[in-house]
């Protein structure tokens, strides 16, 4: 049986000893959330069996159960090869709370569906023998708790998707050396034309960093380095700018005594001023889609690589030069191919569901933001931060301005790299950028308000027409700021006559859409005011009807007229 999903999870940070451990695993659905009271991890066997790293959601996990899973188990025996190493072990993502066992003991605890985590489990194997990992995945669907496009129903309902349970991305394992490289940060920098490189590690060795551009070497850094956090700065022989459409990556050799880890970085710079957003110093105009992250097959999982980039292709054809990872975190795969075809991305993370109005949510989430940041930092690709789309009021009270602080404020603490979206929508609190969405589908009314003489009757033209939005925040407060239309369109067209959901009233004929798609498009591209449009949405998620290309990556129409229409320049 093959492996699926065989390709290393994570490019950026890549060992040779490495341990794919996807495919088959024993598998059981723990209906009323006993099985930690009835001692599930101490089983030698489930009663099924689910093929990972498919959520059971999906058909290709062998399951293909659409109900509310609130607990699921999994069991898998592998063997661990005698060696004197440690043996460090990885999750990619498991929806939502986790309790990992190596030979029926406990030994991590998680919370948080996006974002993977690694535990040693040297002191907890046998090497040599087999050995048994057990994992309980708890996915009850609180209320309060983020969820992103997950819906909260029993069926599917207008933009919201079927549920994930449990794993979802690749498990692997990593056989390492006592002194080992554990994680790395690399600032880049134009004007000194060097990388600064952050290295954490463990135990006491020589560490060597080489660059290499194109298989030429660039320069190279070594230092005796002790546990911990240590920086250094290499030079570089060659600038090569990271640039739209242009993903110039330098390959990196990491080496820590007998560790040795692959990787790789771009060189760029990413801002935004009171007008434009600039890449490397120079506006560029986003022109970005809403990309979900769903798949027919297997829901929150790409079947293979291929199909991942199959994605960003889509998007090109379609005259992109970018994409809003909408609610949801994408795996770092997706990302290296974001990275290698100059694709810009916005990160986030799937906030909704999430009461905003109470503080007690706020750790588990701002937490694994953290994490992810962490883990996402060294993506090129990545021009910006969104950690809050749309926060809507919830039961009636508003959303708590403190939490939103929180999560902008710490999201600059940790990365002063990259600008970041405050909240995506509404509503505003604080932010680098001025964020907005808007459905209007109407030529005039859209019209009037993006091509508006002045910026000022603009924001008041759309704080009247949204006054579910300005009731808590005034656009001309955030007149000083670059304005980015990040969801627009959504304009539903249903190619198999099934009916389906998007916005506003879809048009009667194809030729009626490419109209109402131009000029939507249009009034953005020509607005003095907005500095880049993301349109709703690249394909259809189930029953929701407005992508560019069917649920099955089909085109649904002309997809040169589209590019046409993208990339269209501003009218004189």
């Amino acid at each position: 049986m093959s492996i699926p999903r065989p390709e290393h999870p994570n490019p950026q940070f890549e060992r040779d000893n490495w341990v794919n451990l996807n495919g088959e695993w024993e598998f059981e659905h723990d209906p009323g959330v006993s099985g930690l009271d009835r001692k599930f991890y101490d089983r030698e066997s489930l009663n099924s069996k689910i093929i990972v790293p498919f959520c059971p959601e999906s058909k290709l996990s062998g399951i293909g159960n659409t109900d509310f899973l609130n607990c699921v188990w999994y069991l898998k025996r592998v063997k661990i090869k005698k060696c004197n190493k440690r043996v460090i072990l990885h999750f990619g993502a498991i929806d939502y709370e986790s309790y990992i066992y190596v030979n029926h003991k406990q030994v991590y605890h998680n919370i948080g569906g996006y974002v993977g985590f690694d535990i040693d489990i040297t002191d907890y194997v046998e090497m040599g023998k087999e050995n048994i990992i057990t994992v309980c995945a708890k996915d009850d669907h609180p209320r309060g708790k983020a969820s992103g496009k997950q819906s909260k129903n029993y069926y599917s309902m207008g933009c919201d998707y079927t549920r994930t349970t449990g794993i979802w991305q690749t498990v692997w394992l990593e056989y390492v050396e006592k002194n080992y490289i554990k994680s790395v940060k690399y600032y880049t920098s134009i004007e000194d034309k060097s990388v600064q490189i952050e290295v954490e590690t463990v135990g006491s060795a020589e560490f060597k960093a080489v660059a290499t551009y194109n298989g030429k070497a660039m320069g190279e850094k070594s230092a005796k380095l002790k546990a911990g956090i240590s920086r250094l700065t290499l030079g570089l022989n060659e600038m090569h700018l990271w640039e739209v459409g242009k993903g110039r990556l330098y390959d990196l050799e990491l080496t820590y005594g007998n560790d040795k880890v692959k990787s790789y970085f771009g060189i760029r710079t990413t801002a935004f001023d009171n007008k434009n957003y600039l890449l490397n110093g120079k506006p560029v105009f986003l022109r970005t889609v809403l990309d979900q992250g769903f798949y027919k097959n297997g829901i929150y999982t790409a079947e293979t690589e291929e199909e991942l980039v199959r994605d960003i292709y889509l998007s090109l054809d379609a005259g992109f030069n970018g994409a809003r990872l909408h609610q949801k975190v994408f795996e770092p795969r997706f990302l290296y191919h974001c990275d290698k075809l100059g694709y810009m991305v916005f990160g986030e993370t799937g906030n909704w569901g999430l009461d905003c109005s109470n503080m007690e949510h706020l750790t588990p989430f701002l937490l694994e933001w953290q994490r992810e940041i962490a883990r996402d930092f060294n993506h090129p690709s990545i021009i910006g931060w969104c950690p809050l789309n749309e926060t809507w009021d919830y039961d009636c009270r508003h959303q708590n301005d403190d939490f939103v602080r929180a999560m902008y404020y710490s999201t600059k603490t940790m990365d002063t790299t990259r600008p970041c979206v405050g909240t995506s929508g509404n509503y505003q609190v604080v932010s680098d950028i001025y964020d907005l969405h808007d459905y209007i589908q109407e030529k005039d009314e859209f019209e009037k308000i993006y091509l508006a003489p002045t910026q000022d009757e603009m924001l008041e033209l759309y704080d009247k027409k949204h006054e579910w939005v300005s009731r808590y925040q005034k656009s001309k407060d955030y007149k000083d700021m670059a304005l980015y239309l990040s969801e627009y369109g959504g304009i539903q067209w249903d190619v198999d006559g099934v009916g389906g959901w998007g916005y506003g009233n879809g048009p009667k004929t194809e030729e009626e859409f490419f109209e109402r798609y131009e000029y939507l498009t249009q009034a953005l591209v020509n607005s003095p005011y907005v500095c880049g449009f993301c349109y709703t949405q690249l394909y259809d998620v189930e029953q929701e009807v407005n992508g560019l290309y069917t649920y099955e990556r089909k085109p649904k129409f002309d997809m040169k007229r589209i590019k046409a229409i993208t990339q269209a320049k501003k009218e004189k």
